[in-house]
């Protein structure tokens, strides 16, 4: 199959926009929760939509004393909390339109954003991103910002209080005056190729894509349904999920830190999770590394296994009763436990921002947490293609969503039109028009086929594309996730551009790490550069390459691999904010190892 299209399911009238999701939940005689505020250590508070709603229009009256005008952009630039959202929705009341920014962005990385996109206001979290801002305005100029707001120095309440005069009508004409067609937000790009871009997201894209997605899959999304926002809200996979559960009436936790996830997990009992691969795997590493710590590893390996058998025969139709026996066996031994540490009622998770792999997405299954992995990119307001329940082939990212089409270009590439896709880049009409076809369709920059149900595989990117000396083209995102899938490894990254042989450069998992060397009778206090050198750590690597060799042909296979004494971060530039590979940093900052693998430079 080269192209597929599926149509609306929901009908959005033309003059409808983002804000109209919240009031007509506020409207209703439910009035359901949109939102949980966590007071003390475990306890958290449900907030009504209408309170929410009410809230919202206050910080709305705030923006607007200060001099917000429809149309104008404002910035946040905040960890997730529960402000982050209530702002997200008063900057569309008040006319305006989000720039969303990473709170762990640089001086320079802000400076580009607010100049760029001409932001009038800067929402800040604490006073050191206020010297963040400091910095970027001292190097730069930002003299369209005039006003900053700092959340932990009662930004909230200066807004509140600043809008009082300000009267509802005005709030209700402003909220009015987008349609589907109006830009809602400007999200940047990561930057993994060069400067990061201003994607423009209409209140179209964000109402018509979420109302259809809610449609799509109303067994995860549905009016009292909860999950717990942990990604960043300045990722546009975070932002559309929040969206679309405030359509829906999903009630909303946040946590600023993942090292909190865990606790917030277990306390707030979401029912779904939206989730990166990177954390499933962490989840699946943990528990195996646990397992291994108490001596339970055979154990915890022959349920794994269990689980992946037991998903594999439920998708084709029939699991035999001895297996469907050891799963029940296992699910009192294993999974229950693991579905209570997510808090013992999670059953479903949306996966985005990279492949899952089949493995890990039959073992979730066989635990008892449907993964419904999907597919999309910042242009794409997240989701182009996603696993629904009642349609889903575990290894793929799923069909599009109502109101998309996919079509596979004669090279291989990834293209889409829709309801998903964004206007173009902001004031940047030359990259708008490399980034669209003839045709219209929108040019992913992603390889991939369809099969003949309609089901998408992704099998690499254009740009990462290896070419061997020998001229053979190998796509690195299938053995990097093998041999990430390995409880020691935190990351991989093949490479080998027009070098005679594949090689992979490795880091080690600093958490998991203690527990491994322990199990196999190593110095558990090691740290990375010393645990690198360890024969025990090279072959368990090597085994794990080994593994993902088997499932290429020679020419693609890894056949050397360096560990680092360091891994990879946001910090040196290596990894975005939402935990995908900078692969041209990684290579800049290690060719001289690169180069030592080769023999070498390249003449």
């Amino acid at each position: 199959m080269r192209e597929i299209s599926l149509p609306l399911l929901v009908e959005t009238p033309s003059s409808t926009n983002i804000t109209d999701l919240m009031v007509r939940n506020a409207r209703k005689s439910s009035d359901p929760s949109l939102f949980a505020k966590k007071v003390g250590a475990d306890q958290w508070v449900d907030i009504p939509a209408s309170e929410v709603t009410a809230d919202v229009v206050a910080l709305a009256k705030g923006l607007v004393a200060a001099g917000v005008e429809p149309g104008d952009r404002v910035a946040l630039m905040s960890k997730n909390r529960l402000e982050w959202s209530l702002l997200d929705f008063a900057i569309w009341f008040a006319g305006g339109v989000v720039v969303p920014v990473y709170e762990s962005s640089a001086a320079t990385q802000l400076a580009w954003n607010l100049s760029d996109s001409g932001a009038v206001g800067l929402v800040v979290e604490t006073p050191e991103h206020k010297a963040v801002w400091e910095r970027a305005a001292h190097n730069e100029d930002l003299s369209t910002v005039h006003s900053v707001w700092c959340l932990d120095e009662g930004g909230m309440g200066h807004l509140r209080e600043g809008g009082k005069d300000v009267a509802d009508e005005e709030i209700e004409r402003r909220r009015q005056l987008a349609n589907l067609d109006d830009l809602a937000t400007i999200i940047y790009t990561s930057g993994t190729t060069g400067r990061p871009k201003g994607c423009e997201l209409t209140h179209g894209n964000f109402v018509e894509l979420a109302d259809n997605a809610a449609a799509a899959m109303p067994e995860p999304v549905h009016e009292g349904a909860r999950t717990v926002m942990f990604l960043p809200l300045a990722h546009v996979f975070a932002r559309f999920i929040e969206v679309m559960a405030v359509g829906a009436g999903v009630t909303v936790a946040h946590t600023a830190d993942i090292k909190d996830l865990l606790g917030d997990l277990k306390s707030f009992q979401p029912t779904f999770l939206l989730v990166v691969p990177r954390v499933f795997e962490k989840v699946f590493n943990s528990a195996q590394q646990k397992a291994e710590g108490e001596g339970k590893g055979k154990i915890f390996n022959r349920a794994a296994n269990v689980a992946i058998e037991w998903s594999r025969a439920d998708e084709a139709g029939k699991v035999p009763l001895a297996l469907k026996l050891q799963h029940k066996l296992f699910d009192k031994l294993v999974y229950g436990k693991l579905r209570s540490a997510m808090g013992g009622r999670v059953e479903y998770a949306v996966s985005g921002g990279g492949p899952l792999g089949e493995r890990l997405g039959h073992f979730f299954h066989g635990i008892g947490l449907l993964v419904l992995e999907g597919y999309g990119l910042t242009e794409t307001t997240a989701p182009i293609t996603v696993n629904t329940v009642k349609k889903i082939k575990i290894g793929s990212v799923g069909t599009p969503l109502p109101g998309n089409s996919v079509k596979i270009s004669d090279d291989g590439e990834v293209l889409a039109k829709g309801i998903c896709v964004m206007n173009g880049y902001w004031q940047n009409p030359e990259k708008t028009q490399e980034t669209f076809d003839e045709d219209g369709w929108f040019r992913t920059g992603d390889l991939g086929s369809l099969d003949e149900d309609g089901y998408l595989r992704i099998t690499g990117r254009i740009k990462e594309l290896i070419v061997t000396a020998g001229g053979k083209n190998v796509s690195p995102v299938v053995l990097e996730d093998q041999v990430r899938a390995h409880p020691l490894v935190s990351q991989c990254i093949a490479v080998g551009e027009k070098r005679p042989f594949i090689a992979a450069l490795i880091t080690l998992d600093e958490e998991a790490l203690p527990g491994w060397l322990e199990a196999h009778e190593l110095d558990s206090s090691m740290n990375v550069a010393q645990a690198m050198e360890q024969e025990k750590v090279k072959t368990a690597i090597q085994e794990a390459i080994n593994s993902a060799n088997d499932t290429v042909s020679r020419a693609e296979q890894i056949r050397e691999f360096r560990i680092l004494d360091h891994d990879f971060s946001e910090t040196d530039g290596t990894l975005t904010p939402s935990m995908k590979l900078r692969r041209r940093h990684v290579l800049t900052n290690n060719q001289d190892l690169i180069d030592q693998i080769y023999g070498g430079p390249l003449d």
